[in-house]
């Protein structure tokens, strides 16, 4: 068992390696290209891991029935360390296919104004210490 964990962190921090560069060089290039008055690297980070983890999950589990590493090195740990804004678009996704709007909008509530009240708190806290 300890081989098969050792083999998903593995698999997990490559992933994460390759997503964690590709943002800090869409990040640079967003500030280069368009200037950093809005988060534009933030904003094409967010909107492109959507979009991949959107794709790659109904890719690999309906389509070709990938092998679940994949999921590890892609969503996890690629996503993961590229946007962890991804996963919430596609949960958020998953609840409207499925008519759950009750989940559906606390997912939105919550996690929009839970993150935001997070950063307020961080905020303040630094600004304390």
């Amino acid at each position: 068992m300890l081989n098969w964990l050792n083999q998903d962190f593995l698999v997990i921090s490559l992933g994460a390696i390759a997503g964690a560069n590709l943002r800090y060089l869409v990040s640079r290039y967003a500030v280069k290209a368009l200037g950093p008055v809005f988060p534009y690297g933030t904003l094409v980070i967010n909107v492109t891991g959507s979009l991949v983890v959107g794709f790659f999950m109904i890719w690999a589990s309906e389509r070709v029935l990938a092998d679940p590493r994949w999921r590890l090195l892609v969503v996890v740990g690629f996503c993961g360390a590229f946007t962890t804004f991804s996963s919430y678009a596609f949960e958020t996704m998953a609840y409207f296919e499925q008519g759950q709007w009750l989940l559906l909008w606390t997912n939105i509530l919550s996690n929009n104004l839970l993150c935001l009240l997070g950063v307020l708190a961080g905020m303040a806290l630094a600004r304390v210490i």
